[in-house]
């Protein structure tokens, strides 16, 4: 694990719990399958949806062998759907490490991620009750839709703002959304309250990606962990680019219209969208999604967990990018 929750050490030892309930659940008799996941969940991930859920049980009456084997499951799913994106994207890095279809090749990678989606509702029915498994299977159907509009948006110029927000609020804002939700859920807290404390995780998730697709541009490979342009050489149009097309003189337009990009194609497309203000546009809307997560924490009861919310989202959403 990263030393993101060394501040909060009852969090950390909750989430080592979580780690080796994950650890218990990937053993197979297939042994290679089984180090590649192992390494996966020793990667060195903040395992931030896990920690929502259990700061979200904290709202309620805390049960924690309910909420670790909750967490357990909603970082298995991520991992998954991270697994199954490396495929689509030929992705060599994750995290700084080799990723598992670089290192055993695509199908063994598919069948890994299919793996882990198995035992995620496994370990579900076991765990929870009927409405947060038709959560999670509702959420895994938004994140599938969100990845299969990105890929048939590839090489797209024309992609809308409006459409970007809806893409990223089913491939990323909808799993931070899920993890607060469950835990509050299975907690005991009323609809309401389990409502309110979902759009903490829905706005922490849309700042998150945001900014992650702000250093695609704007950070460097070292503490973003994957090469910078990434998702461009993909055909994948983020919202600084999207902003840049707004000013953009057919300088952009003839370097996108192609189905390839060379590395002097893609230097060429983050020196426009720098110059264009594309990234300080999209850093203004990252910040209003910012201050609504913070507002939506403000108004949360007053305990320890809602501290640690605070200043987990502005260590999440206040990073230099």
């Amino acid at each position: 694990m990263s030393n993101f929750w060394n501040e909060y050490p009852d969090i950390k030892n909750e989430l080592e719990i979580v780690k080796n309930i994950m650890k218990e659940n990937v053993k197979s008799a297939h042994k290679d399958m089984e180090k590649a996941l192992l390494d996966l969940i020793d990667s060195g991930g903040k395992m931030i949806r896990p920690a929502f859920v259990l700061l979200s049980g904290r709202f309620g009456e805390f049960d924690g062998d309910k909420l670790y084997s909750l967490a357990a499951i909603v970082e298995m799913l991520h991992m998954a759907t991270l697994v199954h994106d490396d495929i689509v994207d030929d992705a060599r890095l994750r995290r700084g490490s080799p990723t598992i279809q670089s290192k055993y090749g695509k199908d063994y990678a598919v069948f890994m991620g299919d793996f882990l989606f198995a035992k995620c509702f496994m370990l579900l029915s076991n765990n929870t009750s009927m409405e947060s498994i038709k959560g999670v299977a509702k959420v895994v159907s938004k994140i599938c839709l969100g990845e299969i509009e990105q890929f048939s948006s590839r090489f797209t110029p024309n992609l809308s703002v409006k459409k970007y927000l809806k893409r990223i609020g089913a491939k990323t804002a909808a799993l931070f959304s899920l993890s607060c939700y469950i835990g509050a859920s299975e907690s005991g807290l009323d609809e309401k309250q389990c409502k309110s404390l979902a759009k903490v995780g829905y706005y922490i998730g849309m700042a998150f990606q945001i900014i992650d697709d702000i250093l695609d541009y704007n950070g460097n490979q070292g503490s973003v962990g994957k090469p910078i342009g990434n998702d461009l050489k993909q055909g994948i149009f983020t919202l600084p680019l999207i902003y840049a097309l707004r000013r953009d003189n057919n300088t952009l337009s003839k370097i996108l219209c192609k189905n390839d990009y060379s590395e002097e194609d893609i230097k060429k497309v983050v020196e426009i969208t720098r110059k264009s203000n594309g990234i300080e546009e999209a850093r203004r809307l990252a910040k209003k999604y910012t201050d609504k997560a913070f507002k939506q924490i403000s108004a949360l009861p007053d305990n320890e967990s809602r501290k640690i919310f605070m200043d987990v989202a502005k260590r999440l959403l206040n990073r230099e990018y």
